[in-house]
């Protein structure tokens, strides 16, 4: 008896641990550059509307010279991306698995790789529930051979949401934060108390920094107001830094040099400066997204190359910081972790790091890790410096769950720039 219960709580962890799928992630090393946007349009979040014709892209690439059996399947979560209570059986409308058939072997590419693509979702596998998705990526029709995750937002707009970009009023955050004001009208959802709403902002796609379970500062009728003076708050930044890797012959101007002397080639880039002391410059950026593109081939996906390039920040008085310094944009996942850390030179004084890279264009920043290990935070206070001009995109999600419901349904999105008009119900 002793035994079949161990056998069975050992079966619970390992169950829970498997359940604990983290989103954009890359399991794998050898996948390269996971990308899932919406069709044409790979600087936009992957946003379907619901029992719509939207599509989306995945692309991704294999390191290598054969193709491999590779299949995919979608995971519904609650606004918090913890896994729903539902089979998937009860979201998912076709086959619980799909292959992924389209591929082709890479050409004129030194670096050796297959690429792989398949626009979603396919008539044979659709999602039938608003919410939070995790598209899961795994090999040979095993699910324990994960390669990589990504998010995606099914919604079904039933809530009218009007927001606008302020300035705080607290004279510390005045000049340096941006504030989002905000309206969610539930007139459309029956007899809902405010506590079966969910509100959720993000700043350029990241969730690292997202303002979550916001609470309303006012109700009237059915109108919610988010209005708080601490909520809603985003440190603004500056605009992104760039790198032009669309051609390894010709050097752009945020390339030092390039060493051809190996494959994949070497790109180094032009030594970034701290920018806290710098004042404030507009130019159109990519607000942390990177486009696969090059000019010396058709098509880039199968034909552009990859590369390894360094990155190299210098601090002011060339000692290191007191926090760790990371990598951020859509290159690293926009994540604090190994994947983005910067390891400081001590004999060139300068933090670096080297990442493999596919032929683009390239949007990144500096942040620091601030906070604690359980609620790490990215701040722009010591490596960008923070200016409410800076134009930045806001999505603003809302999630409804009725009574007796199983998840979070995703009621309302709404997508804003800091420089719009401002926008009300």
């Amino acid at each position: 008896m002793m035994k079949f219960i161990y056998t069975m709580l050992l079966l619970l962890m390992c169950s829970f641990v498997m359940a604990q799928i983290k989103p954009d992630y890359i399991y794998n090393p050898s996948i390269k550059t996971p990308k899932l946007f919406p069709l044409n349009n790979q600087l936009g979040l992957p946003i379907i509307q619901l029992n719509s014709s939207d599509q989306l892209e995945l692309h991704f690439d294999d390191l290598g010279n054969y193709p491999k059996n590779y299949f995919y399947t979608f995971q519904l979560c609650n606004a918090d991306w913890s896994e729903a209570q539902w089979s998937p059986f009860d979201y998912i409308r076709g086959f619980q698995q799909s292959r992924i058939s389209q591929y082709r072997i890479s050409s004129i590419a030194q670096v050796q790789y297959v690429h792989y693509q398949v626009n979603l979702p396919e008539r044979s596998c659709v999602p039938t529930r608003s919410g939070n998705y995790i598209l899961k990526v795994f090999q040979d029709a095993d699910t324990s051979k994960l390669l990589f995750t990504k998010r995606f937002y099914v919604v079904d707009n039933k809530v009218g949401i009007a927001a606008q970009m302020q300035q705080p009023f607290n004279a510390s955050q005045h000049r340096t934060h941006q504030k989002i004001q905000l309206s969610v009208n539930t007139s459309t959802l029956q007899a809902i108390q405010p506590q079966q709403i969910q509100t959720t902002i993000l700043q350029n796609g990241r969730w690292d920094n997202a303002s979550q379970k916001l609470v309303p500062s006012f109700i009237r009728g059915n109108i919610l107001e988010y209005n708080a003076e601490q909520d809603c708050l985003f440190p603004a930044g500056k605009e992104y830094r760039w790198i032009d890797l669309r051609s390894l012959r010709f050097e752009s101007d945020r390339i030092e040099r390039i060493s051809r002397t190996h494959i994949p080639v070497t790109v180094y880039a032009k030594t970034d400066a701290i920018r806290t002391g710098v004042r404030y410059l507009w130019y159109r950026d990519l607000n942390g997204f990177f486009d696969i593109s090059t000019t010396e081939s058709i098509n880039p996906w199968w034909q552009s190359d990859y590369a390894e390039v360094e990155f190299t920040l210098a601090t002011e008085n060339r000692q290191p910081l007191k926090q760790p310094v990371y990598l951020m944009g859509e290159l690293t996942g926009n994540q604090l972790s190994d994947s983005s850390l910067m390891e400081f030179d001590e004999r060139k004084m300068v933090y670096y790091k080297r990442l493999t890279l596919k032929q683009g264009f390239y949007s990144y920043q500096y942040v620091v890790k601030d906070g604690n290990n359980q609620h790490p935070v990215a701040t722009y206070d010591f490596t960008e410096g923070n200016y409410w001009e800076t134009e930045n995109n806001y999505t603003i999600l809302v999630y409804y769950r009725p009574f007796g419901g199983r998840h979070d349904e995703l009621v309302g999105l709404r997508q804003i720039s800091s420089i719009q008009p401002n926008l009300r119900l």
